[in-house]
């Protein structure tokens, strides 16, 4: 069955579109910004999810300690827009990326994170080049096998070849802890804690992400900042994780189904250029139907979602448009030029995904 809003999103907009309730977008971020608060942390929260100078600032205006960006390009966005304090969660390299980051730190107060001394060593340049001192954390793998020092040995040997240098500031230590390995990330802070404060240093800034890890909350003794991005628009990874309900789950794809050519399958006209191909960690299918919740999106062509229907207790017709929770929500907004923004079964408006696309 075709909801009254879902009806009025394809006949204005058409589908596959991505639609967010601004109420739980709302409701999302005060929860989220009275948590950190509670917990004793700053939020810094990260863009990567929503994209939208707009929706930084709410989060902002709600009591965030600025923001965190993946990308140059993302901080480019945001910094245009007014923030002024962001995070660059990543490694820089290269002469055009310190150029660009000296024109970011003239307007913004930057932070950003390196793990070796071939970045470290260029950063001086993005510094001298701004006209101020640039800070840098010190990124710690506590279990991820990403990106990140191995050991605490190599954490305080960073920290003080950063310290060494012209133009940088060792502003502390930037974390990704495993859901389950909070005591393990302890061990490893308080290692690196202690080795530079043996050589005259500080850590001012001790940053934990993400949304996985919001339940665990303020957990590393010494953190400063939490660096969560999915709990704006929520997602199944996040209700896996036990962090979200579906209520809070803010962004749906509205999509049409287009083909019933047999009684246990279907076909959806939001293939893997709108739900994308990612598996969310092992999640049985590709997103959750909210009309036909038994029923599963099995496999994609790049514009058909195929349907298998044979657990489902509820078929959906040829026209009928059902809304989509997806997998993994930051890498659909990722696909999409703009979301429509809804409040209640009214449309209220179009919001641009400004940072779309800005992967250097």
């Amino acid at each position: 069955m075709t909801t009254p809003l879902a009806a009025k999103i394809a006949r204005e907009y058409g589908t596959p579109c991505a639609v967010i309730d601004m109420d739980r977008v709302e409701r999302n971020i005060a929860r989220i910004q009275v948590a950190c608060d509670t917990a004793g942390v700053a939020n810094r929260p990260h863009i990567k999810t929503h994209k939208s100078p707009l929706l930084a600032q709410m989060q902002v205006a709600a009591g965030a300690r600025g923001i965190t960006c993946q990308k140059i390009g993302e901080a480019e966005v945001m910094a245009e827009a007014g923030i002024d304090d962001i995070l660059i969660s990543y490694n820089l390299i290269g002469e055009e990326k310190m150029a660009r980051l000296a024109a970011l730190q003239a307007k913004a107060n930057m932070t950003v994170a390196a793990d070796n001394s071939t970045v470290i060593a260029g950063l001086p340049q993005a510094a001298a080049a701004s006209g101020r001192p640039l800070s840098v954390v010190v990124e710690c793998d506590t279990g991820r096998k990403r990106a990140g020092v191995e050991t605490p040995a190599e954490a305080i040997a960073l920290a003080r070849e950063i310290a060494g240098l012209k133009g940088l500031q060792f502003a502390g230590f930037m974390l990704y802890p495993t859901e389950t390995g909070w005591t393990e990330a302890q061990k490893f802070f308080d290692e690196a804690l202690a080795g530079v404060r043996a050589h005259g240093l500080d850590a001012a800034m001790v940053s934990t992400g993400g949304s996985p890890n919001l339940k665990n909350l303020g957990k590393l003794k010494g953190a400063t900042e939490h660096r969560p991005g999915t709990y704006i628009y929520n997602d199944r990874m996040q209700v896996a994780a036990g962090v979200a309900e579906w209520d809070d789950c803010a962004l749906n794809i509205y999509s049409t189904v287009v083909s019933r050519a047999g009684p246990d399958r279907g076909i959806l006209d939001a293939g893997s250029k709108t739900l994308t191909s990612d598996p969310g960690g092992g999640l049985d299918g590709y997103g959750l139907i909210l009309e036909h919740p038994e029923a599963k999106i099995a496999r994609f062509a790049e514009e058909h979602g195929f349907l298998d229907l044979a657990r489902s207790n509820t078929r959906p017709v040829v026209g009928d448009v059902v809304r989509i929770v997806p997998n993994h929500v930051c890498v659909v907004v990722n696909m999409m030029d703009e979301v429509v923004m809804v409040r209640g079964d009214e449309i209220v408006g179009v919001l641009p995904v400004a940072a779309r696309g800005k992967l250097r």
